[in-house]
């Protein structure tokens, strides 16, 4: 009942800690989303060269997603004629380059973590491109793309498509749409979105460090790195491995797997093996199961194993760039910022309550909106169904 209790505690402390950055995250998120034009950008996604691959890295930094939404989402775009690089480009922007992620990172280990973890998104990806062209023959990439398309076919017939925006919209302006209730609408929309595919791994993320924090003692994660006694590359090589493996068997995927990052490093695991850690978050076990459902088993190995090389290769390389240029700091680590963290009136409760009143006032105007659009639509409605009666009036 003890660690129960401060797993609770601890969790309950990582939200309150951090609920100011991720709703300002996600509603910044949710505002590009809408502001932002996407579909000029989805046409580019064909050709595998640095524009598309750019293009596909910053359409998924503004289209903030959960690792399983965005393993759909890439999933759809590459079996409509996206390459694979500028697809998993996408996919691992979409988690990892991600606004609300950056604020908690901030929160939990510092501003050095958010520049690796920015740096190191393009290292991994450009690691990631060179090992899909020298890797995997083109046919296996065909056949991922083949795979289950029959299936395919048969589910878009019985269930359809959705439309998620007119033409009208796609082409206003930017102030048209800043002035339209409507955008607000959407964008509070986007925001429970978000929100609803990602909850579940933010909160899990939470519970598991929070219990991890109560039940694990310092030492154990100490033994389970390779410590300052060992030669230097081998150490690094083998914390960078380490970090992934924990992270495919924690289960814990986007922002949720930051408070276990900072308690990873709290405990000894190197800088690079951090940042391999919080990369991994699209290679935990049941996405490897996705993988071989979305692309059958011998193109979903190959892509688990190439996001995985990527990920420890990133983490290394970011490891052997920072501590070249004196940002790697030696020494005892600090604690966790959870673990002599408090409830207490300072900052953060301010921000809390400025976020809170600023979301109510969100929602406040999408129901207004949304009442106003149902009114008109009732209106427009009735006026449709009196003209037939005045026209047979007129005729008599």
């Amino acid at each position: 009942m003890h660690v129960v209790l401060h797993t609770l505690i601890n969790a309950l402390l990582m939200v309150w800690q951090t609920f100011w950055a991720l709703a300002f995250g996600f509603g910044m998120s949710a505002f590009l989303q809408v502001f932002v034009r996407r579909e000029s950008i989805t046409e580019q996604f064909g050709k595998t060269n640095l524009r598309s691959v750019g293009l596909a890295t910053f359409l998924g930094a503004v289209s903030s997603s959960c690792s399983y939404a965005a393993a759909a989402a890439t999933r759809t775009a590459f079996k409509k004629g996206a390459g694979l690089v500028p697809s998993l480009a996408f996919m691992f922007a979409s988690t990892n380059l991600v606004l609300e992620l950056g604020f908690v990172l901030w929160l939990f280990l510092g501003w050095r973590f958010v520049l690796a973890e920015g740096v190191g998104a393009f290292v991994l990806i450009g690691l990631m491109w060179a090992l899909v062209r020298f890797t995997m023959p083109r046919k296996l990439i065909e056949e991922a793309r083949q795979y289950g398309e029959k299936k395919d076919e048969e589910s878009s017939c019985c269930h359809g498509g959705h439309d998620h925006g007119s033409h009208d919209e796609a082409t206003k302006s930017l102030g048209a749409k800043l002035r339209d209730p409507a955008s607000w609408s959407a964008v509070a929309d986007a925001f429970a979105m978000d929100i609803s595919m990602m909850w579940k791994e933010i909160v899990i993320g939470f519970l598991l460090a929070g219990f991890l924090m109560a039940a694990v003692p310092h030492d154990w994660w100490q033994a389970l790195f390779l410590s300052n006694d060992a030669p230097a590359p081998l150490r690094l090589v083998e914390n960078c491995v380490v970090g992934v493996l924990i992270a495919v068997a924690s289960f814990v995927c986007s922002v949720g797997n930051i408070p276990l990052a900072s308690l990873l490093w709290s405990g000894g695991i190197s800088f690079g093996g951090v940042i391999s850690f919080i990369y991994a978050d699209l290679v935990i076990i049941p996405l490897l199961f996705l993988y071989r459902k979305y692309y059958g088993f011998k193109a979903a190995a190959a892509i688990s194993a190439i996001l995985a090389v990527s990920m420890i290769g990133a983490g290394i390389l970011i490891d052997l760039l920072f501590t070249a240029l004196g940002l790697v700091k030696n020494g005892p680590r600090p604690p966790s910022v959870m673990q002599d963290a408090s409830f207490q009136w300072n900052y953060t409760t301010w921000l809390d309550l400025a976020v809170v009143l600023a979301l109510a006032a969100l929602f406040l105007a999408a129901r207004r909106a949304k009442i106003r659009n149902q009114a008109h639509a009732s209106h427009e409605h009735s006026k449709g169904h009196e003209a037939p009666h005045h026209h047979h009036e007129h005729a008599r």
